[in-house]
Order: structure tokens, then C-alpha cells, then sequence
């Protein structure tokens, strides 16, 4: 049997360019969570440039544009880490460095083990759920799919309180 693991991407605009005072708290936290990241549990890859962050992707003509990648073992574990590790600070933070999104900013999927999508493909998904909410091809924390040849139905997550809507 193929084993699955799952991906994410989220994305933000900066309000500020990535160089600006604004953006150094943001900037200077990056390699503590991404370390915070590669040290968890279930943790199995992230999407990064050569300088270690994805920062300098360029994935869009808006240079304030950034994305985030990662794949873990399960849904509970990137959950765990994002909301209930050091990250929950940094996220609660997201305000004071990005612009409210408009649209979906997450977007979760299944993918085989050892397979690790590219942004365009994270984009893609994100575009997807958008457009369409969530499906098998991509869905969020609080509508779950399962893994592909499951039998099991969609799950409606309770999400932590602190998890609703954009933090």
C-alpha cells in the first residue's frame, strides 16, 4: 500500500518590502521557525532556496509576495506544529507584517512519500481551493480529505479556538 504524507502551502503579502524595518522581526524569526519546523515530530521536508528560506522564491511579479511549503507524516502533526508549538507566537503575530488575505492563504493535499510538489504546484492547489473550497485535491484544516484510495469520508476537524478564521 502507497503511503501518503501531506503538503501545505500558505502565502502572504508583506506590507512592507522584505527589506524594510518593518519586516525585520518577521525576517530575523525565520530561521528559528524554520528550525522549530525541522525539529518536529512528523516533520519530512520544506520548500527552500539555497539561502535556507523561501523568502528569496520569487513565485509571483509582486516582490512582497511570499510562500511557504512543507510536507509532513500526517494532517495532526503539521497541526500540532502550527498551532500548538512556538509558531502559534509567531502566527499571532501575522498582522503587524502582512496584508489581510482576500482569499484562501492555506491549502493542504496528499502526496505520495518522497514526492515533493514545486510552489507552481502549491499554487495551483491554493487557486484550486479558492475557486472551488475544499475538495480531495485541496482542502484545509477544518474540512479534511483523506488519503487517496481511502474509503473513509471528508472530516470536519474541530479546530482550536484560536485556529478560526486568518491569525
Amino acid at each position: 500500500m502507497t503511503r501518503w504524507q501531506i503538503a501545505q502551502v500558505n502565502v502572504a503579502t508583506a506590507l512592507y518590502p522584505l527589506d524594510d524595518a518593518g519586516m525585520a522581526e518577521f525576517i530575523g524569526l525565520l530561521d528559528q521557525v524554520n528550525a522549530l519546523a525541522e525539529a518536529s515530530p512528523g516533520f519530512v521536508w520544506r520548500l527552500k532556496s539555497d539561502q535556507g528560506n523561501a523568502t528569496d522564491l520569487k513565485l509571483s511579479d509582486d516582490a512582497k509576495f511570499i510562500v511557504n511549503m512543507s510536507v509532513w507524516q500526517s494532517v495532526e502533526a503539521l497541526f500540532d506544529f502550527a498551532y500548538r508549538s512556538a509558531h502559534r507566537e509567531v502566527m499571532a503575530k501575522r498582522r503587524q507584517w502582512f496584508v489581510p488575505p482576500s482569499g484562501a492563504y492555506q491549502a493542504l493535499w496528499w502526496v505520495r512519500a518522497g514526492e515533493f510538489p514545486t510552489g507552481e504546484q502549491g499554487l495551483e492547489r491554493l487557486r484550486h481551493l479558492d475557486r472551488h473550497g475544499p475538495t480531495d485535491f485541496a482542502f484545509t484544516f477544518k474540512r479534511k480529505f483523506p488519503p487517496p484510495g481511502s474509503s473513509a469520508p471528508p472530516e470536519d476537524m474541530r479546530p482550536e479556538p484560536y485556529c478560526i478564521g486568518w491569525i
